[in-house]
């Protein structure tokens, strides 16, 4: 086997099929240890460009690849595998398929929301990924995010507490601004004077922010968080703790 590792710097550009169905399911990239880890366990290994390290498909979802056959093009510098899916998505953003965001031929100029249609793959994608850039590039002199990594996991986790009790005053003034409005008796609004409401979504959107950091450290996708509440979807709340109680 004659791969031409020298084409993209020591890397192979992966297609990944679904063996039973064809369809495409993402792209990927592969070094020469990777591959040889893919062969020799039957598992689909990918290098990650962004963590600069190996990566066993399904390590943390459990959405492993199992591959039934690899094909070289004719010049040996991209490789296609076809594979059975477990669990049935491939995609981070809990989508079967990476490639979901169609482009209409028919447009003559391309606009950003097109690549921005599913709901997952959102800001909190982009934050994500973000979170993780700075975690492995950044200094901590110029990185907020480098800077709470470095030091530790107890610095973001104090961070989230101490936004989420911001998000409480800032509703507790929300309320209290309602009720004395009219009387005039008290001023409200830390960021915006006179609109506390605009102080309930700036602190919720720290929580967020946050979260996401603690998330990302971890490399647990925002999206999983979706798919949790949308697996929540229809089910009474009661119903679903006393589930989790036996």
């Amino acid at each position: 086997m004659c791969v031409n590792w020298d084409k993209i710097d020591g890397l192979l550009p992966v297609i990944v099929q679904e063996e039973s169905s064809n369809e495409v399911l993402m792209m990927a990239y592969m070094n020469e240890e990777a591959l040889n880890l893919s062969l020799k366990t039957g598992f689909a290994h990918y290098f990650s460009r962004t963590k600069n390290r190996i990566w066993k498909k399904g390590e943390e979802s459990g959405n492993i690849q199992i591959i039934r056959s690899a094909l070289l093009d004719c010049d040996n510098d991209s490789l296609l595998i076809k594979v059975e899916q477990k669990g049935g998505v491939a995609c981070h953003t809990g989508k079967k398929s990476c490639f979901f965001n169609e482009i209409s031929l028919t447009s003559k100029t391309l606009t950003n929301t097109e690549f921005i249609k599913n709901e997952k793959y959102d800001i909190f994608d982009h934050l994500y990924h973000v979170a993780l850039d700075r975690k492995l590039n950044c200094d901590t002199q110029n990185s907020y995010i480098a800077k709470l990594y470095s030091k530790g996991e107890n610095a973001y986790l104090k961070k989230i507490c101490e936004e989420a009790g911001e998000f409480c005053f800032a509703l507790k003034d929300l309320s209290k601004f309602k009720k004395y409005k009219e009387l005039g008796k008290e001023s409200f609004g830390e960021h915006k004077v006179g609109d506390p409401s605009y102080d309930v979504i700036y602190e919720a959107a720290d929580i967020f922010f946050h979260i996401v950091v603690a998330l990302a450290d971890f490399d647990l996708h925002p999206s999983r968080i979706i798919d949790e509440l949308k697996r929540r979807e229809g089910i009474s709340g009661i119903e679903e703790k006393n589930a989790r109680d036996k």
